[in-house]
């Protein structure tokens, strides 16, 4: 089995069926390594460019849900094109990685990829993408919609509850308190120290 072959096979198995097409012919066009990984708290996918080696890495966190995995590859994808069309010494979320970025996914713009409810914070994110799609409030809650629900049904986003809330985050009790552009300063309650915390990190509310 060709490596296409075997990237396609992964990718049938996490993107949308419709866009499977587009994302091996974008790995054709630059080929990488492609990897899943389990979840990471601080991203959603990785790429590195190495100097030392001539194909180069990308991975993404395979619980995301298909639109999630979709614009996440592309986002990273985008990575491996812009140094490879503007040289190695660019900005990682610089302007020729944006420009880049931008225009690998205007194909994808389309319900015939995502739902028209994705479509406006999509589209709206894409006019100057963010280092992180995470970091797109709007963005990650419609995003949020799609995700496969297990038994946390009442897992929420910290930025939906109310100031004065208790909540539990990896185990801890805190309280939100006020929110400092995309973070919250919050206090565990146990040991009074605080702690600024993302506004999409998912929470269990206490009261």
């Amino acid at each position: 089995m060709s490596s296409s072959e075997q990237l396609k096979q992964i990718l049938e198995q996490k993107l949308p069926t419709s866009a499977v097409n587009y994302a091996v012919e974008l790995w054709e066009k630059e080929p990488f390594t492609f990897k899943t990984t389990a979840t990471r708290k601080s991203k959603l996918g990785d790429f590195r460019y190495r100097r030392d080696r001539p194909i180069q890495t990308i991975t993404i966190n395979a619980d995301l849900n298909p639109y999630q995995f979709l614009l996440t590859y592309i986002h990273e994808v985008a990575h491996l094109h812009a140094f490879v069309k503007f040289g190695i010494d660019i900005a990682p979320h610089g302007n020729q990685w944006k420009s880049t970025f931008q225009q690998l996914m205007a194909p994808m713009l389309s319900s015939s990829f995502f739902p028209i409810d994705l479509l406006i914070p999509l589209r709206k994110h894409m006019k100057n993408p963010k280092a992180s799609s995470a970091a797109d409030l709007f963005l990650m809650k419609e995003m949020s919609k799609y995700d496969e629900r297990g038994i946390n049904q009442d897992v929420i986003f910290l930025s939906d509850l109310k100031p004065g809330n208790r909540f539990l985050l990896s185990g801890r009790e805190f309280e939100k308190g006020e929110t400092r552009r995309t973070r919250v300063l919050c206090e565990e309650v146990k040991s009074g120290k605080k702690f600024l915390i993302a506004q999409l990190a998912k929470v269990k509310l206490i009261a």
